[in-house]
């Protein structure tokens, strides 16, 4: 009898296991129906010896100490701050936008005291912000909109951005000085050894038991357990009741170069041209010295795993009758991106797992060995 079956053997499920194992003394069964476990986070060695990432890139960046404190316990860190350039009209320019990419786009010379006010002359006005569209020309106008945003998200979301949430673009800032960092917060930096090593120390508690390609669907009536923790899709354990969630999907293609580097950053992305979005180099992330570079061109795609929520009204509507079954369904828990359709930064999935590691703490009693010895004592 296992006290506890997981999901998922990503974040979420990682997260919770290792808690519920080495804090409550707990028997955890983790299943996963793919061959690996650190879900999307998953990187492996190529055939080169070169480490990618096999769901395109993973930065680790947060605000949070607590986060990186809990993860440090599973593995060392490599600092990096990342940067992005997009293919724009024939140049290699900065994104997110800054003073850097305006002049170089331009030919002008504004300084940061002047770039503001090239945003205003060109923003236009928005009564209402509802949409990815409204976010950007409101902010900056439709020049730089048509340029960086409208093609990119076309191709990421199959949809126009005056069809998404404004929570699409506003996720990227844009700013008036030279800052060519992708992200602001204070802890940017990469696992030393890989996100895989890290995952592997975090599962390797002797209370925790692994199974892979192995379908929930198939043990849950067959393996005996007291409760579950389900990070998988909301809509597919309710037998998609109410019909389908909308996700968009990735596709992604490795490709090894025989040259040492390809790109001068990590990330180059195409809103304007190719069927891709972005093309990443990894050993900008891992700092890995070789003779040959490893690629991987990212194509979005309807079909195919789960990856983002799809940004509309519609959308969340149907995922609150979910919400709703989740919420009267006793002694499961769910947590993680799929199972609550939203998106999720690495660290926020962490935090959400270490809040519900609390939430059960103060909710159900240990059955573990803690217990035990705690009745013993």
């Amino acid at each position: 009898m296992f006290d506890w079956l997981i999901v998922g053997a990503g974040f979420a499920g990682s997260v919770l296991a290792e808690r519920l194992a080495s804090q409550r003394g707990e028997r955890v069964l983790v299943v996963d129906k793919r061959s690996h476990i650190g879900g999307n986070a998953y990187d492996r060695t190529d055939d080169n010896g070169l480490l990618i990432h096999q769901y395109g890139p993973h930065i680790f960046h947060t605000n949070a100490q607590s986060i990186v404190d809990h993860l440090s316990k599973f593995t060392a860190w490599r600092p990096y701050e990342h940067r992005v350039l997009a293919e724009v009209d024939g140049k290699l320019l900065p994104i997110p936008i800054n003073l850097d990419t305006v002049n170089q786009l331009y030919g002008l010379s504004l300084k940061e005291d002047e770039v503001e006010a090239f945003f205003a002359a060109h923003a236009e006005p928005v009564e209402q912000i509802r949409t990815s569209e409204d976010v950007v020309v409101a902010r900056v106008g439709r020049d730089l909109y048509e340029k960086f945003f409208r093609g990119y998200t076309r191709k990421q979301w199959g949809l126009d951005p005056s069809q998404l949430d404004k929570s699409v673009t506003a996720r990227v800032p844009v700013r008036t000085n030279r800052d060519d960092r992708y992200f602001n917060d204070t802890f940017q930096m990469m696992p030393l050894h890989g996100y895989t090593r890290m995952f592997e120390k975090m599962l390797a508690h002797p209370d925790i038991h692994v199974l892979l390609q192995t379908d929930y669907a198939d043990i849950r009536d067959v393996i005996p357990h007291r409760r579950v923790i389900y990070t998988g899709p909301v809509d597919e354990y309710f037998g998609y009741r109410y019909g389908r969630l909308p996700y968009r999907s990735l596709r992604f293609e490795h490709v090894s170069l025989d040259k040492e580097w390809h790109q001068p950053v990590a990330v180059v992305n195409y809103p304007q041209t190719q069927d891709y979005t972005r093309v990443t180099e990894y050993k900008h992330l891992t700092g890995q010295r070789h003779a040959m570079t490893a690629l991987t061109y990212e194509y979005p795609s309807a079909e195919g795993d789960p990856y983002y929520p799809i940004p509309m009204e519609t959308n969340a509507e149907l995922y609150r009758r979910y919400d709703a079954l989740a919420r009267a369904t006793p002694d499961v828990w769910f947590v993680g991106r799929l199972a609550t359709y939203r998106y999720y930064n690495m660290d926020q999935v962490v935090g959400q797992a270490l809040s519900t590691f609390q939430k059960i703490q103060q909710a159900v009693p240990m059955a573990g060995a803690r217990a035990v010895a705690a009745a013993a004592g």
